[in-house]
């Protein structure tokens, strides 16, 4: 990243996609302007973004979106991709199997008629979260503590910082039941970059949804 200029990450007042950015940033030791917009601004923003997307990255000039995209390139710049592109791919599937679990919380997590969200609370908190946790903390279980390749990579950072927007969408600790994806989650948590972001950062505040009809208005 030779050369950049200043460095700005725009996204709601939540964690969310913006948190595994602001992870790899902060692992990075870069100073970033940490922007969050509440619902009424984002219809503002929208029409200026890349495609029409959030978060927002501003890096060397340009605006960028597609928080997995983005990251892959931090995780790289930081010595965190594969030794070669097996190792690449194995890095990749993971981040997709983590993306294909956060899609089914999203489901049920911004399901709006009570009925149906309650037919899918079942098979949500049932089936579909043990199917991907259990096979998870197993395979972390055969890669020396980690998700890919049997060593650190930015597929455990992206998944540390994706961590709280996954208990946020199932409104419960994720985590629990799963000793080996929890002892890797404390672990990211631990790296002193990390701690360091985590101590200072904002709380949530999630008035946004109600602007963009994201939940009923009280």
């Amino acid at each position: 990243m030779a050369g950049e200029s200043k460095i700005k990450l725009s996204y709601f007042t939540l964690v969310g996609l913006a948190e595994p950015i602001r992870f790899m940033l902060s692992y990075l030791g870069k100073d970033f302007e940490d922007y969050r917009f509440g619902g009424k601004e984002w219809l503002t923003i929208k029409p200026n973004t890349p495609w029409g997307k959030c978060p927002v990255l501003e890096l060397n000039g340009q605006k960028l979106t597609q928080n997995v995209a983005i990251c892959r390139y931090l995780g790289k710049e930081a010595g965190l991709g594969g030794k070669d592109n097996w190792e690449d791919l194995k890095i990749d599937e993971i981040i997709d199997v983590l993306t294909d679990l956060r899609i089914e919380l999203v489901k049920y997590h911004y399901e709006m008629d009570v009925a149906r969200k309650e037919a899918l609370k079942g098979p949500t908190f049932n089936e579909i979260v043990p199917f991907y946790m259990k096979k998870l903390d197993d395979h972390v279980a055969k890669n020396n503590g980690y998700l890919a390749n049997g060593k650190f990579s930015w597929a455990d950072l992206y998944y540390g910082a994706l961590s709280d927007c996954l208990n946020y969408l199932l409104g419960t600790e994720i985590t629990d039941g799963y000793p080996n994806m929890k002892a890797l989650k404390e672990k990211i948590f631990a790296l002193p970059a990390i701690k360091a972001w985590v101590d200072k950062r904002p709380p949530d505040d999630l008035t946004f949804k109600e602007e963009l009809g994201l939940i009923p208005k009280k």
